[in-house]
């Protein structure tokens, strides 16, 4: 699940697992950006505690509760712009032998247009433990001469409003679906989104169509069993609340996607959610391919069964969930003529046009990827560095720091060097899966001094490995003697530097 960040009116809404530790408290953590046209916007956080990973004690009336201390900043540079620290309580229990019930806190906050941090920290109030502290990139630019689309909102459950309060939207209280993933038992689909028009009816914009439906995350193919269009009048703000039956829509990762077309057709606002969804109801390896003709196609000169299953391994960095199951399980056990039909369909799907042009630009790129990131037990391709830049191209930016020293004394033991912090990169891109994501990072890390494979691990992409404690992972060897509090304080700035102010 998954991190996902949005500017201007988008609703942002991003879900991850922030804190799980073994036997300690696990919550999950989401946050949105809406704006009321004429008042400006405001920031919801929705913390979700699982109640099964608190200590439960009796309190005052004989019940049993848990409860979390939270605290919120957001900062805004070194500025403090927002500060909340209070104990949220779990429902009452008769006994905590009983399944403990997970629960929701909800905070909202105005905010002016701009970038921000939010650091939270959470702690169960009946442990001793410290406090676990995550910073989470926040940003938010309203514009006022456009047609927006709030970001799309994900709801567990929802019930007609009977009194105003922190839930209520449009007349309805909106428990929201926290993560984004979706198991086989959740068969339903619910969102949420509005779609605001500050601007005066106009002579294209006084009807339009409003229109949501669910695409592959890695082909952007629309999925036609899950479409819907509504024709709406102009008006300044259209609440748009639907749901799809994801029953039998197949294990993989998913776009939800929101948008508004004028009158000829073109789009002027949109908006995507992600999800991944698992369906262990629905077979994700059946590829009919005995119906793809391939009668004069550019997959006929590959003769070499072994020539071919490499070239279709090739194709896992920006291969749907299906087409990689395919590649795992099936490419060993079948056919020349099946591998030929698999290659040919999946650059068909892509460009119905011109299939071969577009396997020969991406197979020069994996020539690429190869020659710069294959190591002695991999190919580029199967590389984190090579799949990033396989499925996104190139970077406009890399910071790269190959060796720092900063938090310990370097040491020499046995031909084994000890240092502060392992080399790592941050790959900068303005704008990720067209043009729908901007400012986009991936840290990557070598933890090994005699290899040259960096691993993933952490991005703010959509879909990407998140973990906002990245920086934690860049010590190596330390000797607890050499421990210097100051200069890894100092590293961390560093490292915070190059991912805040990529260069």
């Amino acid at each position: 699940m998954k991190n996902i960040f949005a500017i201007s009116l988008f609703l942002l809404f991003f879900s991850q697992l922030l804190f799980a530790v073994p036997q300690n408290l696990e919550a999950y953590l989401s946050y949105a950006t809406f704006a009321i046209p004429g008042e400006g916007p405001y920031l919801e956080t929705y913390l979700q505690v699982q109640g099964n990973s608190l200590i439960y004690k009796m309190n005052d009336s004989g019940k049993f509760q848990g409860s979390v201390l939270v605290t919120l900043i957001i900062r805004q540079d070194t500025n403090i712009v927002d500060f909340r620290k209070y104990e949220l309580f779990s429902p009452h229990l008769d006994d905590t032998l009983s399944i403990m019930p997970n629960f929701i806190d909800q905070q909202r906050i105005l905010l002016s247009n701009g970038n921000y941090t939010l650091d939270v920290a959470l702690s169960d109030a009946n442990r001793n433990d410290k406090p676990i502290v995550v910073n989470l990139p926040l940003e938010i630019a309203i514009p006022n001469d456009a047609i927006s689309i709030s970001g799309i909102q994900i709801i567990e459950s929802f019930s007609k409003t009977s009194e105003q309060n922190l839930l209520s939207k449009s007349g309805y209280d909106f428990i929201p679906y926290i993560d984004n993933f979706f198991p086989t038992e959740k068969s339903k689909l619910t969102f949420y989104a509005e779609i605001y028009n500050p601007l005066p009816p106009s002579e294209i914009l006084d009807k339009f169509l409003v229109s949501a439906h669910i695409e592959s995350f890695e082909s952007k193919n629309m999925l036609n069993d899950y479409v819907r269009i509504k024709r709406e009048d102009a008006r300044q703000v259209i609440a748009l609340f639907s749901e799809f039956d994801i029953s039998k829509l197949p294990s993989g990762n998913y776009n939800l996607v929101v948008s508004v077309r004028d009158k000829q057709n073109q789009i002027v606002a949109q908006n995507t959610a992600f999800f991944q969804r698992f369906n262990s109801n629905i077979s994700n390896t059946a590829f009919d391919l005995t119906s793809i003709d391939i009668a004069n196609s550019f997959v006929l000169r590959y003769k070499n069964v072994d020539t071919l299953r490499e070239n279709i391994r090739s194709l896992g960095p920006i291969a749907t969930e299906m087409e990689r199951i395919f590649i795992s399980t099936q490419i060993m056990n079948s056919d020349i003529t099946s591998l030929q039909q698999f290659l040919y369909n999946f650059w068909a799907i892509r460009n119905r046009t011109d299939p071969s042009g577009e396997w020969e630009k991406y197979r020069i790129e994996v020539l690429k990827v190869n020659n710069t990131f294959s190591t002695q037990i991999k190919k580029g391709y199967e590389t984190d560095m090579g799949r990033v830049y396989l499925q996104y191209g190139p970077p406009n930016t890399i910071s790269d720091a190959p060796f720092e020293t900063a938090g310990y004394t370097s040491q020499v033991h046995s031909g084994k060097i000890d240092s502060g912090s392992v080399p790592y990169q941050i790959w900068h891109y303005y704008t990720l899966n067209e043009n729908r994501e901007r400012n986009k990072k991936f840290v990557f890390i070598n933890s090994g001094l005699r290899t040259t494979d960096y691993l993933l691990v952490h991005s703010d992409a959509k879909g990407e490995i998140q973990n906002y404690n990245w920086q934690r992972m860049l010590s190596r060897n330390l000797d607890v003697d050499d421990y210097n509090p100051e200069s890894i304080k100092r590293d961390r700035s560093r490292s915070a530097e190059r991912f805040n102010n990529p260069f």
